[in-house]
């Protein structure tokens, strides 16, 4: 199966092949000339995957170098991505030369951000092995490392060349893992498709939704891939994306980078959020309990007991979606639909009150 993100300039299309990592040589070929790759990965994913990948590369004609990172939140910084830019030079790739990215999201934005920079910038591709950077953060161009200020603070919008996908990768993860990606999977049902959250109300458990995993990923990559070709570079309708990350993003970085994961901070952030919007009757009653009820049933909690309202509200100042002296936030206003509220920065304190 493909995805096709037709973009202007830089078109390309998420390819699906499972059980198919093997034959990766093959898919490459077709997209770039025998050149020299660099496989940037993670030191788990290195001992899962790195070997077949390589092997196949190099029977296409490609010559492989890999590094791989420690795993975490913690490696997505510029101070690793100095130390990738100094052994890609050592290495000697030059403009002609390409960056794979394997692994999760960590990987693809640490990856795609040293691809779009070194040498003013060179092509890369992504091949996500988490559920979380197949249905999201592999798909739309955005790279970034964070800072200690903020998550994603430094970054660029690089498209790929290419996104492969194999699904068989899943079955590597933990549960902590699956439930993460699960939910990105529920903000984006929740933003865009009653459908999807239909499909998704209609599984009793992670087991079920392995089941139909292919069909649900590649659902969310039209669905994001549509949102892009809108609005590439986030200055409009993409922001919908968005929806619970002002908050997630700022539990992640006042937890402690790894200590709270990505996914569990936008669920805590879509519940935090909605439950305010509800209470200000900016949105509908009863979405914040439709939410919470889809996240507690894939096991993902929806509270969190270290709570600091004015280290949160200072990690929101830095948040992207500010301007000036005011904040778009990303509300429902219905399953299925999200509408973008510009508020003062004032305002957004209310909305970080600890819920009962």
């Amino acid at each position: 199966m493909k995805v096709c993100v037709p973009l202007k300039t830089t078109p390309y299309t998420i390819t699906f092949c499972k059980g198919g990592l093997s034959t990766i040589g093959g898919w490459l070929s077709d997209i770039w000339e025998p050149q020299r790759v660099a496989i940037i990965t993670d030191k788990t994913v290195s001992n899962l995957y790195l070997e077949c990948v390589s092997v196949s590369l190099k029977k296409a004609g490609f010559e492989v170098s890999h590094f791989a990172i420690e795993p975490g939140e913690a490696s997505k910084s510029l101070q690793m991505a100095e130390v990738l830019f100094h052994w890609l030079a050592e290495e000697g790739l030059t403009r002609s030369d390409g960056i794979i990215a394997l692994g999760g999201g960590v990987v693809g934005d640490l990856a795609g951000f040293v691809a779009s920079t070194y040498m003013r910038g060179i092509h890369f591709v992504q091949v996500p092995t988490t559920l979380l950077a197949q249905v999201d953060s592999s798909v739309g161009g955005k790279t970034a490392v964070n800072t200690a200020v903020a998550k994603n603070l430094v970054g660029s919008f690089a498209q790929p060349s290419g996104v492969f996908i194999d699904t068989t990768t899943l079955h590597t993860l933990s549960e902590r893992r699956v439930k993460e990606g699960l939910a990105e999977i529920i903000k984006t049902a929740a933003i865009l498709d009653a459908k999807l959250w239909e499909t998704l109300s209609g599984f009793d458990s992670l087991a079920d939704f392995l089941k139909e995993s292919d069909a649900v990923i590649a659902r969310c990559c039209e669905l994001k891939a549509s949102v892009v070709l809108e609005d590439e570079f986030d200055n409009g309708k993409r922001l919908i994306l968005n929806f619970g990350h002002t908050i997630g993003h700022a539990i992640e970085a006042t937890s402690g980078y790894g200590v709270v994961t990505h996914g569990e901070a936008v669920a805590l952030g879509m519940v935090q959020i909605s439950q305010r919007a509800e209470d200000k009757e900016l949105i509908p009653k009863g979405l914040t309990r439709d939410i919470k009820k889809m996240l507690i049933k894939f096991g993902l909690n929806t509270h969190i007991d270290k709570w600091d309202e004015e280290a949160l509200l200072e990690a929101i100042a830095h948040d992207k979606k500010k301007r000036g002296n005011t904040l778009k936030l990303i509300l429902l206003e219905t399953i299925g639909e999200a509408k973008i509220v510009t508020l003062p920065i004032e305002e957004i304190a209310s909305f970080l009150k600890r819920l009962d």
